[in-house]
């Protein structure tokens, strides 16, 4: 197999060989991107379920400090960027007894500007699997085609004619469109997972700011009612 592998490479022509040596840079790029981002998911996930609770007993009892701090320590986490900007928002407008709706709404839109933040970070590495998995099997497409267009002018340049004349370019030329869609297709998979989890990160990040805003509210409710 080995023999087999090094012999084709060996017979491809340079153009050929540029099409592979192409192809595998996209896909070592494409690893890459996965492995970083699956790291940085998972370390978002963990971060978070320590993060959730520890928070909301914190703010349970109005120790918005004890909050902040908690958010400073998971900064891995996609919920505690979030959480922490509203509180910080919050705490730099609301130390009055009084709090006014610009505070609320000026919470509202630091929530608003963490969490697009937070997206585009998620998001990150993401176009170029996205890239990779629609280009690659076109780069591998285009290796073949010149091949075949090589194996073809290889035969009315000798005296052999017919199928077993061409076989064997074919076969070499169709290596470039197998290891096309060998790139692709992890690639393809993993950028579907991925948007499926930023989808499911983004509406954690949604709730998280919605509660935030009613925690604010019940505040302003409560400071009105002790005035």
């Amino acid at each position: 197999m080995h023999a087999s592998v090094v012999s084709m490479w060996v017979q491809m022509g340079l153009l050929a060989k540029g099409v592979v040596v192409v192809l595998g840079i996209m896909s070592i790029w494409s690893i890459g991107v996965m492995v970083e981002r699956f790291i940085t998911f998972r370390q978002a996930r963990n971060q978070s379920r320590d993060f959730a609770p520890a928070v909301a007993e914190a703010l349970k009892e109005g120790r918005i400090d004890e909050a902040i701090s908690i958010a400073d320590q998971h900064k891995k986490s996609h919920l505690a960027k979030v959480v922490s900007a509203g509180l910080q928002e919050f705490q730099a407008h609301g130390s009055s007894k009084d709090i006014p709706g610009e505070t609320i709404e000026a919470s509202r839109r630091a929530l608003e500007r963490a969490t697009a933040i937070g997206i585009e970070e998620l998001k990150r590495g993401l176009g170029t699997l996205a890239t990779v998995g629609s280009t690659a099997p076109f780069v591998g497409l285009f290796g073949t085609t010149v091949g075949i267009i090589n194996a073809f002018a290889g035969m009315s340049a000798g005296q052999d004619t017919g199928l077993a004349a061409v076989a064997g370019g074919i076969s070499e030329a169709l290596i470039t469109t197998a290891f096309g869609l060998f790139v692709a297709i992890p690639a393809v998979w993993m950028y579907n997972y991925f948007t499926g989890k930023i989808e499911s990160f983004v509406v954690e990040m949604d709730n998280s700011s919605s509660e935030l805003i009613d925690y604010f509210l019940k505040q302003r409710e409560r400071r009105h009612g002790n005035v």
